[in-house]
C-alpha cells in the first residue's frame, strides 16, 4: 500500500465540499485578509503618531508594548463580527470560526499581561495557560477535563483536595506572585526616592515589603484551597531544624545582610576594599553584596565576609581620601625645589582637592636618596585611586626632567683591598 492510500481522502473531501464548512473557511480567509492589513497600517500610524523616536530611553517601555494590543484586538474583534454574523443567519460556528476566537481572545491576554510585565518565565507560564485552555474550549473538552481533574483528590488531614483544587490554587499562587511583583517594584522605586531615609534602610525596608507581599500570597493561596494553616505547625519547625544544620552559611549569609542594613556600616555606592578587592558597593542582596572594580568585573562577595574579614570603607564616614606618594631625589638636588614641584604636580590635577591642602614633606635621608611623600585628597576614589596616582607621578617625573633634578637608583662602590696572586699550580704528569 502506497503512501497516497493512506490519506484519508474522504474526511478532506467532507472538510471541502461541506457547505457550512466552505461557509467557514470563507469567514476566516476574510479575517485574515482584512486583519493583516489593517493591524500593519494601525502599528504604524500609531507608531507615528504617538511615539518618540527610538533613541528616547525615557519613554515608557509599557507605551511601546501597548502598541502589540493592536494585532490580537483586531483579529478578535473581527472573529466576534464574524460569529455575529454567521448566527445572523444561523450558521454553525464550532468548526474553525469559534476556535479562531478561542485564539485570538488567549492572544489578547497574552498581549495584555506583556504590557506589564517582561519576564520572559511568567510570559510563558502565562502563555502556555491562556492558549491550553483555548485548545481545550476549542476541542469542547474543558468541562470534561475539569469534572475529570474535580474527580481525582487525595486526603490531606482532614480536608479532601482534588487535583482541580489544587491547580486552582497554584493558579492563584502565581497570579498573587505576579501581582507581588509589580507592587514590589513600585515600593521599591517609591522607597528609594524618600528624601531623608539611607541607602542601607531603604533596602532593608524594600527586602521587608518584597518579603510580606510574598508571604501574604502563599498564605492567600493555601486558604483558597482550604487548608488549615496550623497544620503546617509542625513543617514549619521541621524545616527550621533542618534550616539551622544544613542551610548554616545562607542563614548566616542572611543574617550578616541584615546587620549590614541595619548597621549602615556598608551602603550601595560605597568605595570599600577586602581581601585585595577594590570596588564600589553596586548592590546589597540577601546573600551578597555585588562589587565592581575598576575594570569592571563585578565580584559577588557573601555578606558574612564583610562582617567576619577586616575591610576598608574608603567613604564610610568621609569620601575624602588622602593619597601617599613616595619620591626619592639625588643628593645633588634642591629638595626645596623638588617639593614645589610635586605640589605643583599635584594641584595640576583637576580631582585634587585644595581644600585640605596638598603637602610634600622630607621623610629621610635614604641610603641613594632623599626620600620625599607627596599627601593630597581626593572627594572621588569611586574613579580610581591608581590613575591619579600615575597622573602626578608623571607630572612630577616631566617636571623634575625639565629642572634636572635625578631620580636616583640603588649603586654600590666595590673597592678591591688587596689583590693576593694566584699560586702556580703544579704541572700534571
Amino acid at each position: 500500500m502506497s503512501s497516497l492510500d493512506q490519506i484519508p481522502w474522504k474526511s478532506i473531501q467532507h472538510l471541502w465540499l461541506n457547505l457550512d464548512l466552505r461557509y467557514q473557511w470563507l469567514g476566516l480567509l476574510v479575517v485574515i485578509l482584512i486583519a493583516v492589513p489593517l493591524s500593519y497600517l494601525l502599528f504604524h500610524f500609531t507608531k507615528r503618531k504617538f511615539l518618540k523616536p527610538k533613541d528616547d530611553l525615557t519613554y515608557p517601555l509599557w507605551k511601546k508594548n501597548s502598541l502589540r494590543l493592536i494585532s490580537p484586538f483586531i483579529f478578535l474583534l473581527l472573529t466576534l463580527l464574524c460569529m455575529s454574523g454567521f448566527r445572523s443567519f444561523n450558521l454553525p460556528t464550532d468548526d474553525f470560526i469559534k476556535p479562531a476566537f478561542n485564539v485570538s481572545f488567549a492572544w489578547m491576554a497574552y498581549r495584555l499581561v506583556g504590557i506589564f510585565t517582561t519576564n520572559r518565565a511568567w510570559l510563558r507560564t502565562i502563555a502556555v495557560f491562556l492558549f491550553g485552555l483555548a485548545a481545550l474550549q476549542s476541542f469542547g473538552i474543558l468541562s470534561v477535563t475539569l469534572d475529570f481533574l474535580e474527580m481525582i483528590s487525595f486526603q490531606f488531614g482532614e480536608r479532601q483536595i482534588s487535583v482541580l483544587d489544587l491547580f486552582n490554587g497554584i493558579g492563584i499562587l502565581l497570579l498573587l506572585l505576579w501581582g507581588s511583583s509589580l507592587i514590589g517594584g513600585a515600593g521599591e522605586k517609591r522607597i528609594k526616592q524618600l528624601p531623608h531615609v539611607p541607602p542601607s534602610l531603604q533596602v532593608l525596608f524594600a527586602k521587608v515589603f518584597r518579603t510580606i507581599l510574598v508571604v501574604m500570597s502563599f498564605v492567600i493561596a493555601l486558604s483558597t484551597i482550604g487548608l488549615d494553616l496550623s497544620s503546617f505547625a509542625i513543617l514549619g519547625g521541621a524545616i527550621g531544624v533542618g534550616i539551622g544544620f544544613g542551610l548554616q552559611k545562607v542563614v548566616s549569609n542572611l543574617v550578616s545582610g541584615l546587620i549590614l542594613l541595619i548597621d549602615r556600616s556598608i551602603k550601595p555606592g560605597d568605595v570599600i576594599e577586602i581581601e585585595g578587592t577594590y570596588g564600589w558597593i553596586n548592590s546589597l542582596r540577601a546573600r551578597y553584596a555585588s562589587v565592581i572594580t575598576r575594570d569592571g568585573k563585578e565580584h559577588l562577595i557573601p555578606n558574612e565576609d564583610l562582617i567576619t574579614n577586616r575591610v576598608i570603607n574608603w567613604s564610610f564616614s568621609d569620601r575624602n581620601v588622602r593619597v601617599r606618594v613616595p619620591i626619592g631625589i639625588s643628593y645633588e638636588a634642591n629638595p626645596r625645589d623638588a617639593i614645589q614641584l610635586c605640589l605643583d604636580s599635584a594641584n595640576a590635577s583637576s580631582r585634587t582637592l585644595q581644600n585640605p591642602e596638598a603637602k610634600c614633606l622630607i621623610t629621610g635621608f635614604g641610603e641613594n636618596s632623599i626620600d620625599l611623600e607627596l599627601r593630597f585628597w581626593i572627594d572621588d576614589p569611586s574613579n580610581g585611586v591608581g590613575n591619579i596616582r600615575s597622573e602626578v607621578l608623571m607630572g612630577i617625573w616631566d617636571r623634575f626632567k625639565e629642572k634636572g633634578i635625578g631620580i636616583p637608583f640603588p649603586q654600590r662602590d666595590v673597592r678591591i683591598i688587596h689583590q693576593k696572586p694566584f699560586m702556580d699550580l703544579p704541572e700534571s704528569k
